[in-house]
């Protein structure tokens, strides 16, 4: 069975990083356990935390079935999608990889995202662990390309206004009746003493605090240098934290 986990949380509050931190903490600890990663953030960079070059975005599969004559002659476009989405998936050794981009213009996507969520859905049976990277706004679970979640982990900055505004992201979950089994709370960039000053935002916001992934300078500089986030050392503050975090949610 597999196990989804997703990850939302608005610009800036370590979304991507943590989503990297766990594909590194799967592959390192689950050892044998095939891992799918979801870009489905439509400002995808989750590719340039693992270090990978992607082509090819589901999002511009989906365009293209839009285009006159787009599917070749004597093929059905069921079998042109699915063998374009085929095509997309980034395969390496210990993790695939998938991006969702972002469809845009004008027209009915009725047709193309049931054929997607029928893809994700048979995709997903393939894999022991599938790690979803998501936009705040959930506008790919909110349109129920998958089925259920079994793990949201909601990003924060240590402020104010980054907890508030995951508490709207659990509040999105709920008025849209996603099928959530777990979710809570992670603050990341965090300092110490963060947590104890945002004890009460914390609760208000209706989230349990998993944990805080402390700013670590190795994160920037890996980012700044263009390094893949899963070479980071052990000793990384990022890594030890995350990891601690990982373990406690016996995943």
């Amino acid at each position: 069975m597999t196990t989804r986990i997703a990850i939302a949380g608005k610009g800036g509050t370590g979304k991507t990083t943590l989503a990297a931190l766990l594909i590194r903490y799967l592959i390192e600890e689950k050892k044998g356990k095939s891992i799918l990663a979801v870009d489905a953030d439509a400002n995808a960079n989750l590719n340039e935390a693992l270090g990978l070059e992607v082509i090819e975005t589901i999002g511009t599969i989906l365009e293209d079935t839009k285009k006159p004559d787009a599917v070749p002659t004597g093929m059905t476009k069921d079998i042109f999608i699915e063998y374009r989405l085929s095509r997309a998936l980034v395969e390496e050794e210990a993790y695939d990889l998938v991006v969702m981009g972002n469809p845009q213009g004008p027209g009915c996507y009725c047709y193309p995202n049931d054929l997607l969520k029928r893809y994700l859905e048979k995709l997903s049976k393939n894999y022991d662990y599938m790690v979803i990277d998501n936009e705040a706004g959930l506008e790919h679970l909110s349109r129920r390309l998958l089925p259920n979640i079994d793990l949201l982990l909601v990003t924060s900055d240590s402020t104010a206004r980054g907890i508030r505004s995951a508490g709207r992201v659990k509040d999105i979950v709920n008025n849209v009746q996603i099928a959530v089994s777990r979710m809570g709370l992670v603050i990341g960039r965090s300092r110490e003493g963060d947590s104890e000053q945002l004890e009460q935002e914390i609760i208000n916001c209706g989230l349990d605090l998993f944990g805080q992934v402390p700013h670590d300078s190795l994160v920037s500089e890996y980012d700044l240098k263009g390094q893949a986030l899963l070479k980071l050392p052990d000793d990384s503050e990022a890594v030890k934290a995350s990891k601690e975090i990982f373990k406690s949610l016996d995943l």
